[in-house]
């Protein structure tokens, strides 16, 4: 993998080290943000990587769109070292005499390499719960061929020839009455089984671009349309008409880099438009005076011209992290923070003394309870 990461823009040299260009905060997730950033409106240009002083991985890394990996893996960072791939079963189990199937808009699956026992597969559905399954069907293939399963008795033959596995397999379904859910399922089940049964080469390195990802999701709490990324995500060319007549079928010029199961960096081509940016603070019920209130000065600033430009933001400590070979990033990060925030190699967070919080205008209230 590379010491060193630039943008190469169309005919030109790598890009380097510039200010801005990513995600406010860097990559999600936290992390310290390394800014990649290029005037150069062109996607195809930033996912273009450069590996200095080392062997560079297979280029150019394979490019799919966050549709695609939600259904194949369930996931916007799929680690691409082991198949596990989800299939869909919606159509199949239309009218099936299981009710879970018949009565869940959308049914699909996975077939594990592994012939689970029962404690397996309680352990396996604690996991599906945590993400969201109110359970979890399966049909288990042991070394024989012969299939154990408590549902496989209401299941058509057209069903299980459609669900047939290998001997020494198991067959893990998730239903449920959105795809979101299902796909959280079975992404979190196959991440699990990656890992648990060790299915990655440890020697492989698997980097992939995620595309296309969408410009608005529905807020959970209020229904309102919000953003995926930012409010400052590029729409993809032409499809501009449909930022309020059909918000949910938008789709953003942002894009991931996914490495080994890891989201290594973010970033995104920026609008650059006045009227667009006026159209989807619209769509998120953001009304003229507000945006004006809140975002006046960039309002201005696409209206003097401002140029199209877009970026990407690596997270450093990730990225060091997968070069050391270490499970997490409070390995290689300076000061890890432990649940409550707190700095165990520093103490912090300390009292500050009164003379510094009235200097800046700051005053403590201790709770009741604890006084």
């Amino acid at each position: 993998m590379a010491e060193t990461v630039g943008t190469r823009r169309p005919g030109g040299k790598p890009s380097r080290l510039g200010p801005g260009g990513g995600r406010p905060g860097g990559a999600r997730g936290g992390g310290l943000p390394l800014d990649l950033a290029d005037p150069v409106p062109d996607p195809g240009g930033l996912l273009e990587v450069e590996a200095l002083g080392r062997e560079p991985p297979p280029r150019p890394f394979p490019r799919i769109s966050w549709q695609e990996a939600d259904d194949r893996y369930g996931s916007d960072k799929p680690d691409l070292r082991f198949g596990l791939e989800i299939q869909d079963a919606t159509e199949v189990t239309r009218g099936s005499r299981f009710g879970v199937f018949a009565g869940a808009e959308v049914v699909r699956f996975l077939v594990a390499p592994r012939a689970f026992s029962r404690t397996e597969l309680a352990r396996l559905e604690e996991i599906a719960k945590e993400w969201g399954a109110q359970g979890l069907a399966y049909l288990v293939k042991d070394g024989s061929g012969e299939t154990r399963s408590p549902i496989a008795k209401f299941l058509s033959e057209q069903e299980l020839a459609a669900f047939w596995s290998e001997p020494g397999t198991t067959v893990l379904f998730a239903a449920a009455a959105d795809g979101a859910t299902v796909s959280r399922v079975l992404g979190g089940l196959r991440t699990h089984l990656g890992r648990e049964l060790e299915l990655a080469d440890p020697e492989q390195q698997a980097f992939l671009w995620i595309l296309d990802f969408p410009l608005f999701e529905r807020d959970a709490d209020t229904g309102r349309w919000t953003f995926v990324h930012h409010p400052f995500t590029g729409v993809h060319d032409g499809q501009e008409h449909l930022i309020e007549s059909d918000p949910g079928a938008c789709l953003s010029q942002a894009y991931d880099l996914v490495w080994n199961g890891w989201e290594l960096g973010s970033g995104s081509i920026r609008i650059h438009d006045q009227e667009v940016q006026r159209a989807v603070f619209r769509s998120m019920g953001i009304g003229e005076e507000e945006a004006r209130a809140k975002f006046g000065f960039l309002l201005d600033a696409l209206q003097m011209g401002a140029p199209p430009h877009g970026g990407f933001a690596l997270g450093i400590e990730r990225f060091v992290a997968l070069l050391a070979g270490e499970p997490d990033i409070r390995q290689v990060i300076p000061f890890p923070k432990v649940a409550s925030g707190s700095d165990p190699l520093t103490g912090a967070p300390t009292p500050l003394p009164e003379a510094a919080l009235r200097e800046l205008g700051i005053r403590t209230i201790v709770p009741e309870d604890q006084v």
